[in-house]
């Protein structure tokens, strides 16, 4: 396989698991282009390497920023913006846990801490299941937002040795 056909399959694969992920599935090739490519790109040429129209281009380039995904650079004396995105696995793998853990696992905690505050009789059969239910879906989402949390300020070594001493 050479080269072009690779860095075709790769950004297409992500593509496909980004969309498996609930992620945009052009914001998810965007973000491959720019992994698999070693400088900086104009939104002309990220358009034109995925058959892309400007406006899916702009709007894929806002939301990979404001995920923190990607970053935009000018250079003096050129009007166009250039975009790159942080090629280290480890920081990309920290930043989608920081936003999908504020985007999702924050609004569900907060619900749930207001959901274990609801008052019933002990003694219904209902209120017991609810309160249960709630109670342990609580504590789940936070002990994974702990982990999360040990993510993201661990180092990548660290935190993979951790992992696997669980697991020995």
């Amino acid at each position: 396989m050479e080269l072009a056909e690779g860095k075709q399959k790769f950004i297409e694969s992500w593509g496909k698991l980004g969309s498996e992920w609930g992620v945009n599935r052009t914001m998810a090739q965007v973000h491959a282009l720019l992994l698999v490519t070693p400088e900086a790109l104009t939104t002309e040429e990220i358009m034109e390497q995925l058959s892309i129209s400007r406006g899916n281009a702009n709007m894929t380039l806002r939301d990979l920023i404001g995920w923190g995904l990607v970053e935009k650079e000018h250079r003096p004396g050129e009007r166009k913006e250039y975009f790159f995105a942080d090629k280290n696995t480890w920081n990309i793998a920290r930043q989608v846990a920081r936003e999908r853990r504020k985007r999702e696992l924050d609004p569900i905690i907060k619900i749930l801490d207001e959901l274990t505050k609801v008052q019933g009789n002990d003694n219904d059969p209902a209120f017991k299941t609810f309160n249960k239910s709630v109670t342990d879906i609580n504590r789940l989402a936070k002990n994974v937002d702990k982990t999360l949390e040990t993510m993201l300020k661990a180092e990548e070594s660290w935190f993979w040795g951790s992992i696997l001493k669980i697991f020995k």
